[in-house]
């Protein structure tokens, strides 16, 4: 693999390209998504590849999924770097285009019906939380009354979804602005996967010394039955705390994405594209975070 990542995944015929995966459908009901590594913040793709990171993903998901799906199904079948997956799909065309460092970022899905909705469960106040809750005390257009700190746990874990925008920025959404979206039904429904998907994870992740502190899921209907897609609770989708470096009152060193965001955040850049040139040393740190993360809370070592 090259030093510089898989920034494309380059296959024939492609169906759908994301900020961070490329899907090709293989057939009406399954569907082969390559993670790249390529990284997005605050809605934009940076320029360049963190390599290893599409790898880390995958492997995350699919720890995830199995892990969950008492809670609710998903659309996982595999991942083609798998020789029983690879062998299912090595009839489709596409097959003989993947190499071994495709096959570790590929995973083997069903397709699934989406519902255009981004689940966000909070467990901390942190983020664009924190900063609309200093201007408003309002989370997600919602009133919170108790007087919080930085990083500090909610009383009860909330839901506070957003729009997903194909592209530019999702927008929050308040609990009957979702309603009108999708239906009250609807709504409730994934509000309470959600919330017991992220306390599921959470008390997973404290047990391995990290604190989940947000995540974020996407569902969709396979077979008329509601579904958990995407991804599941990887540095990309969640944010994670070292439970040794945890304080209310600031904000904890990140292990997933916003070790970037930060980086950001102090640069001369209006979060419209381009982004600014990643230079080596935070490329370097954000692999490292990504790693410590996946070996600290699932023991997988890359």
């Amino acid at each position: 693999m090259s030093q510089r990542g898989i920034y494309n995944s380059n296959l024939p015929n492609i169906s759908h390209k994301g900020k961070v995966r490329d899907t090709y459908q293989l057939n009406d009901k399954l569907l082969l998504m390559v993670i790249t590594d390529r990284i997005s913040a605050f809605d934009v793709v940076m320029n360049k590849a963190v390599p290893k990171k599409g790898e880390i993903l995958a492997k995350m998901s699919e720890f995830w999924f199995k892990k969950t799906n008492h809670i609710i199904p998903n659309h996982f079948i595999g991942l083609a770097s798998d020789p029983k997956i690879f062998e299912m799909i090595s009839d489709f065309p596409i097959a003989k285009d993947l190499d071994e460092d495709l096959k570790k970022r590929s995973m083997v899905v069903k397709k699934a019906k989406r519902i255009d909705v981004e689940c966000i469960v909070r467990g901390y106040i942190t983020g664009s939380a924190w900063s609309e809750y200093q201007k408003t005390k309002t989370v997600n257009k919602m009133p919170i009354s108790e007087n919080l700190i930085e990083a500090e746990e909610f009383p009860e874990f909330i839901f506070t979804p957003s729009t997903k925008a194909e592209v530019g920025h999702d927008e929050p959404l308040s609990p009957n602005e979702t309603k009108e979206l999708i239906g009250e039904d609807l709504y409730n429904q994934v509000k309470l996967k959600s919330i017991e998907l992220y306390t599921y994870a959470h008390e997973y992740s404290k047990s391995k010394g990290m604190i989940l502190a947000d995540t974020k899921f996407e569902f969709g209907f396979i077979d008329q039955k509601l579904s958990l897609i995407d991804e599941a609770l990887t540095p990309d989708s969640s944010r994670f705390w070292s439970i040794n470096d945890y304080k209310p009152g600031k904000s904890p060193l990140p292990y997933d994405k916003q070790y970037l965001r930060n980086w950001l955040l102090i640069q001369d850049w209006n979060k419209q594209p381009p982004a600014p040139e990643m230079p080596e040393d935070v490329l370097e740190k954000t692999i490292e975070k990504y790693i410590d993360c996946l070996e600290t809370v699932t023991g997988i070592k890359l």
